[in-house]
């Protein structure tokens, strides 16, 4: 009797006395198994489970996942290049270059396990690296291998259940009102008034730096924000805000008074004009600026640590207690409030005790109203008033405080 045509693969005996196995890919072409066969139903086994991968579309061409992970970090930077700002772009080549590929690189992408990446976060500590280019480097890492995932070059990443380090906790200094008033008295026009756009609109430094004439609308007291323009090896590169989003800001009357002045001696003709150049009339180079000007005038005001992108913060923080994070969100062009408050945005600073007293306030209004309309005494509870008293000299601004 003839022996059943086998409906999927094949399957040969070999003269070491192993079992071979090969099946039809997608494709039509004949694939072997990667391993031979103790026994032919062994063989057999292997081949429904690859029968029913094709039919549910989980089956991975061996051949692709042979591919290194230098190669597919190639492929994966040359199609999200033109994706990528400037700046990003130059971070992302880096850090490819320096730091995956020496270590990672020759790798074929289905041989890269958790355990891989593991030793070599571990790897790039011992080097030195701070936690924030670790981490840069294994976001970079995990984008080219969550692409060959969805390329089906392999199952699944191994960019799971690894720790990474953790960043340092930074608060930005946010400074008072009158901290900023101290340091641009410190500061020489124009420069003043490029801190006075960073602390009274929000803008990034770069975005400030990137201002033109034509983006100051003096009429309407609006400024357009639609450019930056940043340094990558020595070299400006000009775009769009961090955000993609252009915006328009209201300005405060001030500031609009103060633009107008300034448009009118300081700047040249001409709609493309730059608001702020350096001593060779080209725009302003951000390192430099620092020195000449920006850090002079913090230690000329009595102050420390203060950073340009500190005053953004600081404007995030002002608007946020007084308008709310949404209308501070808008300000400052970020589309999730949720990056507003952590990273900019921060609790004034006295505010948690207002709060209470005006929750105190508020009950002791509504407590008396209620008395008052059932005919009793509106005077403040008498053991209430024994139990607290607001304190104003002990620091709580106001908060009530227990006797």
């Amino acid at each position: 009797m003839a022996a059943k045509k086998r409906r999927f693969g094949a399957i040969r005996k070999l003269p070491s006395g192993r079992f071979q196995a090969r099946y039809p890919g997608p494709d039509g072409v004949m694939r072997p198994a990667p391993e031979t066969f103790r026994t032919k139903t062994d063989g057999e086994r292997w081949l429904v489970k690859i029968e029913a991968q094709i039919s549910d579309g989980r089956w991975l061409d061996p051949a692709e996942g042979k591919t290194t992970v230098s190669d597919w970090a190639d492929r994966w930077y040359a199609s999200a290049n033109a994706e990528l700002k400037p700046k990003t772009r130059a971070l992302y080549e880096g850090l490819i270059r320096l730091w995956i590929k020496p270590q990672l690189g020759a790798y074929p992408l289905k041989s890269v396990r958790p355990i891989t990446v593991a030793e070599w976060i571990a790897s790039l500590r011992k080097k030195g690296l701070s936690p924030s280019r670790i981490r840069s480097a294994y976001r970079v890492f995990s984008q080219i291998m969550r692409s060959a995932v969805d390329n089906d070059m392999i199952a699944v990443t191994p960019c799971r259940g690894v720790k990474i380090p953790r960043l340092p906790d930074t608060e930005p200094h946010i400074l008072t009102d009158e901290e900023v008033r101290r340091l641009i008295d410190a500061i020489a026009a124009p420069h003043d008034l490029l801190v006075k756009l960073l602390a009274y609109a929000g803008l990034r430094i770069g975005e400030a730096f990137a201002l033109r004439r034509k983006d100051v609308l003096l009429d309407h007291g609006l400024l357009i924000v639609d450019e930056a323009v940043e340094e990558i090896n020595g070299h400006h590169a000009w775009g769009t805000p961090k955000s993609h989003q252009k915006r328009i800001l209201t300005l405060p009357g001030f500031l609009v008074a103060d633009l107008r002045n300034h448009l009118k001696s300081d700047v040249a003709g001409g709609d493309d004009a730059l608001l702020f150049v350096g001593g060779t009339g080209k725009v302003l180079r951000y390192n430099d600026w620092r020195r000449a000007h920006f850090d002079k005038a913090v230690k000329k005001a009595g102050l420390s640590d203060v950073t340009p992108h500190d005053l953004r913060a600081t404007h995030a923080t002002w608007v946020a207690d007084r308008h709310g994070v949404m209308a501070a969100a808008k300000r400052l062009g970020h589309s999730n409030a949720s990056v507003t408050t952590r990273h900019y945005a921060r609790v004034v600073d006295g505010r948690d005790a207002d709060v209470a007293k005006t929750m105190h306030s508020e009950h002791q209004a509504a407590a008396g109203a209620g008395k008052a309309a059932n005919g009793t005494s509106d005077a403040p509870d008498a053991d209430l008033a024994r139990s607290w008293h607001e304190d104003d000299d002990d620091g709580t601004a106001g908060a009530l405080v227990p006797v």
